[in-house]
C-alpha cells in the first residue's frame, strides 16, 4: 500500500511538474507587484485543481465518449506547450510584455500557468488513468485525489518562494532563466509529442 502511494506520488509529481512550473510562473509575472504574483500563483493552482478535478470524475467517460485516444490528448498537449516554450525563447522585449501582463492580468493564472504548465495534458492523463473506473475502488480514488492536491500544494509553495528569487536575481536574471528555461521546456514538449506518436501508431499495429 505505501510502495503504492510513493509511485502515485511521484508519477504525479513528474506530470503536474512544480519546479518546472516555477520558471513561467516567473517569466509571465517579471514586473508586477509581489501582491498580483501571489494573487495569480493563488489562481493558477486553484484553477488546476478545478480542471484536474473534473478530469478525475468526468474525464474517462468524456474522453471515451467522443472516441479520442489519449495519445493523440498527448501530441496536442505537447504541440501547445512547444509553442509556449517558443515565446519563451524568442519572447518580446520587457515593455511590451508588461503592458501586455497589465491587459491580461486575470487571464495569465489560466494561461499559461494553469493550462499547459500545471494542469498539462500529460497530468490529465496521468489522473484519468490513475482514477481508472475499471480498476480502482472509489477509496483508493480518494488517495490519489488527496495526493494530487498535496502536489499542487507545494507548487503553490514554490511560486510563493519564487518571487522571493526574483527580488534576489532581478528581472535581469529571470529574463535569463527564462529563455534557458524554454529551451528545456521545447524539449520536453517534444519528448512528449514523440511518445504520443509513438505509442499511437504502436496501438494501431
Amino acid at each position: 500500500m505505501f510502495d503504492s502511494l510513493i509511485v502515485q506520488f511521484v508519477v504525479l509529481w513528474a506530470v503536474i511538474d512544480p519546479i518546472g512550473s516555477v520558471p513561467v510562473y516567473l517569466s509571465k509575472t517579471i514586473g508586477l507587484p509581489l501582491e498580483d504574483r501571489r494573487k495569480i500563483a493563488l489562481k493558477a493552482v486553484l484553477i488546476s485543481a478545478g480542471i484536474l478535478l473534473f478530469f478525475l470524475v468526468a474525464g474517462q467517460v468524456l474522453l471515451e465518449a467522443m472516441q479520442i485516444p489519449l495519445t493523440a490528448f498527448q501530441i496536442a498537449g505537447g504541440l501547445v506547450l512547444l509553442l509556449f516554450a517558443l515565446t519563451m525563447i524568442f519572447g518580446e522585449g520587457k515593455p511590451e510584455q508588461e503592458m501586455k501582463m497589465t491587459a491580461s492580468l486575470s487571464e495569465l493564472a489560466v494561461y499559461p500557468l494553469a493550462v499547459p504548465s500545471i494542469a498539462s495534458p500529460g497530468a490529465m492523463m496521468a489522473i484519468v488513468l490513475l482514477t481508472d473506473n475499471h480498476r480502482f475502488s472509489f477509496g483508493d480514488q480518494l488517495i490519489t485525489t488527496f495526493i494530487m492536491l498535496s502536489v499542487l500544494f507545494i507548487t503553490y509553495l514554490l511560486f510563493l518562494a519564487a518571487n522571493r528569487i526574483q527580488q534576489v536575481i532581478g528581472n535581469i536574471g529571470a529574463a535569463v532563466i527564462s529563455r534557458v528555461m524554454g529551451l528545456i521546456l521545447a524539449a520536453v514538449a517534444i519528448n512528449n509529442m514523440l511518445v504520443g506518436i509513438r505509442d499511437f501508431f504502436t496501438q494501431m499495429s
